[in-house]
């Protein structure tokens, strides 16, 4: 069973509330959870594990959009860095985690230095208090849609 790829099915099925976009080679997603405000998932089409598993155009491509999903956050939310994670631990089908990330945020250990935002407790991360609420995920898809049709020229 593979939760990326129910995910898209909810996506096709048109009843995937945080979807924000279909690309040529992947999903645009709201996280379900905001303890980080404009977390974004970008899920490939493809069931593939590794990147150099798909095709080199497909895959040139997949990188590409993924990086216009990272410049839409940057414009949409206006943070200090984007924080890109691929790691396929969780889950191995493809799919970006982008993390909007400012001074101060989960990823800044203060004298500790800084760290990935898995270091930060999970069950803090997902905790029901960080789901979206019913209006937000419009308001954020809307933000992030404007930025996704400039890059896009739509």
């Amino acid at each position: 069973m593979c939760l990326i790829c129910d995910r898209i099915k909810m996506i096709k099925d048109g009843t995937d509330k945080y979807l924000v976009r279909e690309l040529e080679t992947g999903y645009v997603v709201l996280g379900d959870h905001q303890h980080i405000s404009g977390y974004t998932l970008f899920l490939c089409k493809e069931h593939k594990c590794e990147l150099f598993e798909l095709e080199h155009s497909f895959m040139v491509k997949y990188m590409v959009e993924m990086a216009l999903v990272a410049e839409a956050i940057s414009k949409a939310f206006k943070p200090e860095k984007i924080n890109y994670q691929l790691t396929g631990n969780g889950e191995t089908h493809l799919h970006w985690h982008l993390f909007p990330g400012v001074s101060g945020d989960i990823g800044d250990y203060g004298d500790n230095g800084k760290g990935p935002v898995w270091c930060y407790p999970m069950e803090k991360m997902y905790s029901d208090e960080n789901k979206l609420s019913d209006q937000q995920p419009e308001e954020m898809k809307t933000k992030l849609q404007k930025q996704l049709d400039k890059l896009l020229k739509v």
